[in-house]
C-alpha cells in the first residue's frame, strides 16, 4: 500500500479498536482522554513515519505507542495527584495498575461491549447511532451529517450531549443482560448497516466503493453472530445481506475504478464463496416468528445473485420490495422497487409509478427516470439524466451519468 494512503487506512481500521480498549480501561466517563490518546498516536505515526519510514508492523507499532502514551498519561496524573492535588486522587486504586491489553480477544470484547454501552437507552437513538459511527466506525462529522441529512453543527451538539449523558449515567462498558441486549440490539445493527452502506454507496468521498468500511461492518456483525448472547436471527440476516452484496464487489468496478451497474455486470466475477456464506447465514436467520427488514433485504440480495434475468426473478424481487415498503418506507427502497417493476411488468407501468414518487432532490430518482425513458422518449431521458448529473454528489456518479447522456 502507498505510504500516503497507509495512515488514513490504518486510522479507519485501528482508531476504533484503540478507542474501545482505552475506553474500557478509563471508563466512558473519560471518553475524551481515550480519544485524545488515540488521536495523538496517529499524529505521532505521521511525524515519525514521515522521517524514519514505515515500521515493519505498523499496527503493532500503533498499539505500542498508544499503550506508552496511556502509561505516560497515568504517570502524569499520579504525580499531579500526589504532589499538587491529593484531594483529587482517583478513587479506584487499580486505575494506574490495570493492564492495557491490545490482544485480538480483548479488542473484540472491548468493541462488542462498547457497541452496547454507547447504545444505552438514556441516549436518543440518533445520538446512539451518531456516536457509534464516530467512535466505533471512525466516521468524520461530515460523514455522519451526510448519513442523517443534517448540518455539521447539529451533529456536533448531538454527540456532545450523548457523551455528557454517558458520563452522568456512569454507563459501564460491559455486555448487558439478555433483556437489555434485546432493547439495544436494533440500534447496534442499524449502525453496522449504515457503516456497510457508506462503503457500498459512498456519498462522502469521490470513490465508487470503500471496501474497508464494508469489511469492517461485516467483521462487527460477525462478532455478534459468534457471541451466543447476540446471535439472533436478524443478526444473521444482516450478515447474510452483506455477504450477498460483497459477493459482487469485483463486478461493480471496471479496471479504471468506475462503477458498473447491475445489468452490465459480469456474473462470472461474482464470488461464489461469499454467496454460499450468505445462503448459510440466511438459513440461520430463518427460524424466527417475526421477519425483519434485514430478512427481506437479504432475500432481495439473494435473488440478485441469480444469474438468469427472468420475469420470475424480478417478480419475486418486486413482491419482496412491496413487503419491505409496508414495514418501513424509504426512498431508496421505493426507487429499487420501481426498477424491479420495470423488469417484471414493463417500462410504462414503471414510469407511472416512478412519477408518483416525486423525489425532486434525489439524483438516483432522475437517473431511474432517465433509464426508464431511454426506450420511450430519448429527449425526456436526456433531461432527466442532466438533472441527475446536477444533483450527483461524487465524481464517479457524475461520470456514470455523463456516459448515459453521451450514449443517447
Amino acid at each position: 500500500m502507498e505510504d500516503n494512503k497507509l495512515i488514513p487506512n490504518l486510522f479507519r481500521t485501528e482508531y476504533r479498536k484503540i478507542i474501545s480498549v482505552l475506553c474500557k480501561h478509563f471508563g466512558l466517563q473519560q471518553i475524551e482522554i481515550a480519544e485524545d490518546i488515540a488521536g495523538e498516536t496517529f499524529l505521532t505515526a505521521a511525524e515519525v513515519w514521515g522521517t524514519k519510514g514505515t515500521p515493519n508492523n505498523p499496527t503493532a507499532w500503533l498499539y505500542t505507542v498508544a499503550k506508552n502514551k496511556t502509561i505516560n498519561y497515568l504517570k502524569r496524573k499520579s504525580n499531579f495527584q500526589d504532589n499538587i492535588a491529593p484531594e483529587l486522587r482517583y478513587t479506584n486504586q487499580n486505575f494506574s495498575k490495570a493492564k492495557i491489553d491490545f490482544s485480538p480477544q480483548n479488542i473484540n470484547d472491548s468493541q462488542l461491549q462498547m457497541m452496547f454501552a454507547i447504545c444505552h437507552p438514556a441516549i436518543p437513538t440518533k445520538a446512539q447511532i451518531g456516536l457509534s459511527l464516530r467512535i466505533l466506525c471512525g466516521f468524520g462529522i461530515q460523514e455522519i451529517a451526510d448519513a442523517f441529512l443534517a448540518r455539521k453543527g447539529t451533529i456536533k451538539k448531538r454527540l456532545y450531549r450523548a457523551k455528557k449523558t454517558l458520563r452522568e449515567e456512569q454507563v459501564d462498558i460491559i455486555l448487558p443482560n439478555a433483556s437489555e441486549i434485546d432493547e439495544r440490539l436494533e440500534t447496534v445493527l442499524l449502525t453496522i448497516y449504515l457503516l456497510f452502506n457508506e462503503g457500498y454507496h459512498s456519498v462522502s468521498q469521490d470513490t465508487t466503493l470503500r471496501k474497508d468500511l464494508c469489511l469492517e461492518a461485516m467483521r462487527l456483525c460477525n462478532m455478534l453472530v459468534e457471541n451466543k448472547l447476540t446471535n439472533r436471527p436478524r443478526v444473521n440476516a444482516l450478515l447474510s445481506l452483506m455477504c450477498f452484496h460483497a459477493s459482487r464487489f469485483e463486478a461493480r468496478m471496471d479496471n479504471n475504478g468506475e462503477l458498473i451497474l447491475y445489468e452490465d455486470q459480469d456474473p462470472t466475477l461474482w464470488n461464489a464463496d461469499l454467496i454460499r456464506k450468505g445462503e448459510y447465514f440466511l438459513d440461520c436467520a430463518a427460524n424466527v416468528d417475526t421477519v425483519s427488514t434485514y430478512h427481506l433485504e437479504a432475500a432481495i440480495a439473494w435473488w440478485h445473485t441469480r444469474k438468469a434475468d427472468t420475469k420470475e426473478k424480478w417478480e419475486n424481487i418486486l413482491q419482496l420490495y412491496n413487503r419491505l415498503l409496508q414495514m418501513e418506507y424509504s426512498p431508496v427502497a421505493a426507487l429499487n422497487r420501481t426498477y424491479a417493476l420495470s423488469k417484471a411488468r414493463g417500462i410504462r407501468e414503471a414510469i407511472a409509478e416512478a412519477q408518483k414518487l416525486q423525489l425532486g432532490d434525489n439524483h438516483f430518482y432522475f437517473s431511474l427516470l432517465g433509464e426508464l425513458y431511454t426506450e420511450v422518449d430519448k429527449n425526456k431521458a436526456k433531461q432527466h439524466f442532466q438533472r441527475a448529473f446536477s444533483l450527483a454528489k461524487t465524481e464517479p456518479q457524475r461520470h456514470l451519468i455523463q456516459k448515459k447522456i453521451d450514449s443517447l
